[in-house]
């Protein structure tokens, strides 16, 4: 049996993890291969900053620098932000599949150009970093936001009403009037409006986290993983530091969880 670890890049309850396991049911993988939701320990608020930025890479190598010691075949990350994968990738032989630069590159394998779907404007840095790393801002047609304020907790539940027309009305406009001809959703706490969107939208739209479940199975059967020229391994991990950091987290989460009840 296979086994790859999806880190998820927030720490949360049990219930709104399953919000992130039913990403599962979009794709189907068959037997063979078994999908493990793990929560980060060190995590920021949102990721709307450059420091935000180097909490999640940390937090998500802290999740995954064991993963492969631990018998794991792959891991996924579970933001389209890609934040850790490089790093894990520098620390890990196995597969480390990021969504953002996946579904950019898959969405050009649909069409000439595509269009991210955002809920804010706020994540908009985090698409021009990937977009410029992969060298295709020529390929993008546009990044058009629907003015949502986002909830990585709860992601859409109860305001399916509200949020999907709003998502819908923003895509066509990347279609109408931008050029797009593929569509991705901006973050995988988009995920439940994908099938919604599907139905209506004239163009392909991808759903970046399911997408890395495929690939991550496509890799395991294949034998193939990431090119250590690219990504050259340290030459003194930091396994134990970050451990002791995810311990520090854990404390102030507790503590920050028993203030909020």
């Amino acid at each position: 049996m296979a086994r790859v670890l999806v880190i998820v890049p927030f720490p949360m309850s049990a219930e709104n993890l399953e919000k992130r396991k039913a990403q599962l049911k979009a794709v189907r993988l068959g037997p063979g291969i078994d999908f493990e939701f793990r929560p980060v320990r060190i995590a920021p608020v949102n990721y709307v900053s450059q420091q935000d930025s180097v909490l999640a890479d940390i937090g998500i190598l802290e999740a995954g620098i064991e993963a492969e010691r631990e018998g794991f075949d792959a891991v996924c990350i579970d933001t389209v932000s890609d934040s850790g994968m490089s790093a894990l990738r520098s620390v890990l032989s196995i597969p480390v599949i990021a969504p953002g630069r996946h579904a950019m590159l898959t969405a050009l394998m649909l069409g000439e150009k595509f269009s991210v779907l955002a809920m804010w404007d706020r994540w908009r840095h985090l698409y021009s970093k990937t977009v410029a790393e992969l060298g295709i801002s020529h390929k993008l047609a546009s990044v058009r936001s629907a003015g949502l304020q986002p909830n990585n907790q709860s992601l859409l539940a109860g305001k399916e009403d509200e949020f999907f027309p709003a998502l819908y009305d923003a895509a066509m406009k990347a279609v109408t009037e931008d050029g797009a001809e593929v569509i991705m959703l901006g973050s995988t706490t988009m995920h439940e409006a994908h099938a919604w969107l599907a139905e209506r939208l004239p163009v392909p739209i991808l759903n970046p986290g399911p997408l890395t479940y495929r690939m991550a199975d496509a890799a395991i059967r294949l034998q193939l993983s990431h090119s250590r020229t690219s990504y050259p391994a340290p030459r003194v991990p930091a396994a134990e530091v970050l451990r002791r950091m995810g311990e520090a987290a854990d404390v102030l989460n507790a503590q920050a969880a028993k203030g909020g009840a």
